[in-house]
């Protein structure tokens, strides 16, 4: 699965590492190179980020689900049970 970003946030993210490389490694590089840059990190570092995600938000869910009787269970014949 190739991971795809919206054109502005892939322009607000060209723009990023522009500022990343000039501000802490003293190296100006020009759109073409951050795009690289980021499509490198989109193709290698991306899907680990990606796939830990859908490991929380399954997890998330997994316990949301197994609390989902204590939290939304209602007595059955409740009028019984006071007499």
């Amino acid at each position: 699965m190739t991971i795809k970003i919206r054109a502005d946030a892939r322009e607000r993210s060209i723009a990023s590492i522009k500022r990343y490389f000039e501000e802490h490694l003293d190296q100006r590089v020009g759109d073409l190179k951050a795009s690289m840059v980021l499509d490198f990190c989109l193709k290698e570092i991306g899907p680990v980020v990606y796939n830990q995600a859908i490991l929380d938000a399954q997890s998330y869910l997994e316990n949301s689900v197994a609390e989902i009787e204590s939290t939304c269970y209602e007595p059955e014949f409740p009028f019984w049970r006071e007499l």
